[in-house]
């Protein structure tokens, strides 16, 4: 792509970016590398994204498809995935599996028996068998349609395994976006791996963290474990939030919203949050004609049982799956948004895409999970609110109580010091600036 002005004419500089997720599949996902693509052009890069014709569609989200700029070529090719005789066997049927939000554990032998052919015969990840048939596409059209830098984002981490054999083939600079750990996620354990699959992820992992031209972490825990691997220029860009998505009032509605969106998993289940909201209701008589709870997302049928255990059956708004846009209008009009994170020591080094988005929307935030990880500290240097513990129900009911009388005072919250650095321009505007820097 040529531009001209002041008739100086300059080629704009092409990125192509591998990744499986891109609209209309919904999900924090594709978020990152969308609004990267939005943003690009301005800093004089034009995204050119080689994506899934086919891909399996865990949610739809057709608002995020107007956030691709015109400048941007998507290249879109089938791939052959193993799921279709997963879903055989386990009953389930193909396309988005929204259920009104509520997502199903499944069967519980089939689910096992899934993950350790998973786990063991597709290394690193279902969508192995797309590596080979993109690598012979994508080295076929970079030599007709040049790119001054390749980007792979993943997970899936087989996006990066295609970035790596196309750019030692081409000789083009090659960037590795990790918007997840390889083998310290969380349900990496969880796969039962034979000894053979295990050595085989690290293996792999270990080629493409020295094989990059530079590596991207969405966290500093992640980026000081992945520094500590390679010799590998690890670079730090998190997630973030669209000033853009967030240019609306927020709407009173006279109610004491406690809202969560985005997927809620039985692992992550605040359970004695439930109950300190539960034991207020009891307690309190304006606070019970005032509380609603508000579910947006895809919610695990254990945490809706939950929820009616802790006696809140009548104060729960659950609107299951939204999209995004939809979703950020119920962040703004929340009074207390929470953030649950799971239960695994891995969660520490992770920072949910959604805090950042929690963050803009200026309410206080009551996270879930541990206080020594990566969201605590963003968390307590934006001064956005707090994460306590899974099992401390009395500071919890502390916290829901100041929010509360904040709430009755007419107080708006002062949350969110410092935020543009996590601005999707700015973070952008980062990321063109590593690609300048490795052509350069």
């Amino acid at each position: 792509m040529y531009i001209c002005r002041l008739k100086i004419c300059y080629r704009m500089k092409r990125v192509l970016v591998i990744t499986y997720y891109w609209p209309p599949t919904g999900g924090s996902g594709v978020q990152r590398w969308v609004k990267f693509a939005k943003y690009l052009p301005m800093q004089g890069w034009q995204p050119v994204i080689y994506t899934p014709e086919n891909p399996e569609l865990a949610s739809i989200d057709h608002s995020l498809e107007e956030e691709i700029p015109k400048e941007a070529e998507v290249l879109k090719k089938r791939i052959l995935e193993p799921y279709g005789i997963w879903r055989m066997f386990t009953g389930q049927k193909k396309g988005p599996a929204q259920e009104n939000g509520k997502k199903k554990s499944g069967n519980g032998f089939m689910k096992k028996a899934s993950m350790w052919i998973r786990g063991n015969f597709f290394i690193p990840d279902p969508r192995c068998l797309w590596i080979r048939p993109s690598v012979r596409f994508l080295k076929k059209y970079l030599k007709e349609h040049p790119v001054d830098i390749i980007v792979s984002t993943g997970p899936p981490q087989s996006m990066h395994l295609i970035a790596r054999k196309v750019s030692l083939a081409t000789g083009i600079p090659w960037v590795a976006d990790f918007r997840d750990p390889w083998t310290k996620i969380f349900y990496f354990k969880h796969l039962m791996l034979g000894k053979a699959a295990a050595k085989r992820h690290a293996v792999l992992e270990k080629k493409v963290l020295d094989d990059a031209t530079a590596i991207v972490a969405v966290s500093p825990l992640v980026q000081k474990d992945f520094q500590e691997m390679t010799s590998t220029p690890v670079h730090l860009i998190t997630n973030g939030f669209d000033e853009c998505d967030f240019d609306f009032p927020a709407e009173n509605d006279g109610y004491f919203n406690v809202t969560h969106t985005g997927l809620l998993t039985k692992e992550g289940n605040p359970v004695e949050l439930w109950k300190a909201l539960a034991d207020k209701c009891r307690n309190d008589e304006d606070f019970r004609s005032k509380f609603r709870l508000i579910l947006v997302g895809k919610t695990d049928k254990e945490v809706i049982e939950s929820i009616s255990e802790a006696g809140l059956d009548g104060f729960l708004h659950d609107h299951g799956y939204q999209n995004h846009s939809t979703a950020v209008r119920f962040q703004k009009n929340a009074s207390l948004l929470i953030l649950p994170i799971r239960e695994e020591p891995e969660t520490k080094a992770i920072l949910p895409g959604k805090l950042f988005e929690y963050m803009a929307a200026g309410k206080p935030i009551l996270g879930v999970g541990t206080r020594e990880g990566a969201m605590a500290q963003v968390l307590q240097e934006t001064e956005s609110g707090v994460i306590l513990d899974w099992t401390d129900r009395k500071e919890t009911s502390d916290y829901i109580e100041k929010c509360w009388l904040q709430f009755k005072e007419g107080k708006e919250p002062e949350t969110g010091k410092d935020l543009k650095r996590y601005s999707r321009k700015e973070l952008t505007r980062r990321m063109a600036e590593l690609f300048d820097s490795l052509i350069s």
